[in-house]
């Protein structure tokens, strides 16, 4: 029988959370057939180990190196068969009911392209989950941290009604429910994106075909945030400004990736400088300081 969804995992160094995060998706299933793929780009910690040992079901998709977040995905919805086609970070915890309400309330809302679950932080706090799509004017408000005063570039997720399906334009890509023939009609994630943004690239995708991307906070899942990343702080710093630089030059040209480029210079020279007035203050404002440094020697050639 074909199952209903595919859950798919992409996993890099993160043995004990990809172990969790299965452990929480077979404690708490969706009510018809289901498969759960794995993709380990070349991890050095026995992930693939593990998976085999504990959860033989898994399909295990085995790289011999890292070939970044979009390809590994694609490698798995290729492999795929469910009618739905769910992209899960290993950092993540299911929680009850969160995926059976996913797929019910897309299955109700033929309109929809993707949808995704509220997502909370370890102690049940309310994380981002959603986004407005990236504009030049609202990375340079983000940048230069106007949100506090407007929001403009962000959504105030505790404001809105929990008890609702939001439409939104972007979902975060850490869990996102998307229809396989949606992905046959607008193509897969972009393998130009090696880590970060393929879903914002995805979402104005599905949203240009005319499709609506709904945030359902009744659906709730824990992501603990970062363990891949963190491995590789400085690499992955400048794979997320490089990967707006290819976002901009995708969707507004060249003129649109100089633009934002610009934008990452002048913003990066206030933080710089504020580095070097709090200069002592603060070991982690000196660490920005220099990943910022490495961004601006970095960015003509990004």
């Amino acid at each position: 029988m074909r199952p209903d969804v595919s859950i798919i995992i992409v996993n890099w160094n993160t043995l004990d959370m990809l172990a969790q995060c299965l452990a929480s998706v077979y404690a708490h299933p969706p009510e018809g057939e289901f498969e759960v793929l794995v993709v380990d780009n070349a991890s050095s910690d026995d992930s693939a180990l593990m998976v085999r040992a504990q959860f033989s079901q898994v399909r295990l998709i085995q790289n011999t190196e890292n070939v970044g977040f979009a390809r590994a995905n694609n490698q798995a919805i290729q492999e795929s068969l469910g009618r739905y086609v769910l992209l899960l970070n290993p950092d993540t915890k299911i929680l009850p009911g969160a995926l059976q309400i996913l797929i019910d309330f897309i299955e109700a809302h033929p309109e929809a392209g993707a949808i995704g679950p509220m997502i909370l932080n370890p102690d049940f706090t309310l994380q981002s989950s959603c986004d407005p799509l990236p504009t030049l004017w609202r990375e340079f408000w983000r940048l230069m941290h106007l949100d506090h005063f407007l929001a403009r570039s962000v959504y105030r997720e505790e404001n809105w009604d929990t008890t609702i399906a939001h439409t939104v334009e972007v979902i975060q890509g850490n869990c996102m429910l998307i229809r396989r023939e949606v992905l046959a009609d607008i193509e897969l994630l972009d393998e130009a994106f090696f880590m970060f943004t393929e879903e914002v690239d995805l979402c104005y995708r599905l949203l240009q075909a005319g499709l609506l991307i709904y945030w359902v906070p009744m659906a709730r899942i824990i992501h603990y945030g970062g363990q891949s990343t963190r491995q590789a702080v400085r690499e992955m710093f400048l794979e997320l400004h490089h990967s707006k630089v290819l976002f901009f030059r995708k969707t507004r040209g060249k003129w649109g990736s100089w633009v934002y480029k610009l934008i990452l210079f002048v913003t990066v020279l206030t933080r710089v400088a504020w580095g070097i007035i709090s200069l002592g203050k603060s070991s982690q404002v000196a660490q920005r300081s220099r990943l910022y440094l490495d961004l601006l020697r970095a960015l003509p050639s990004l």
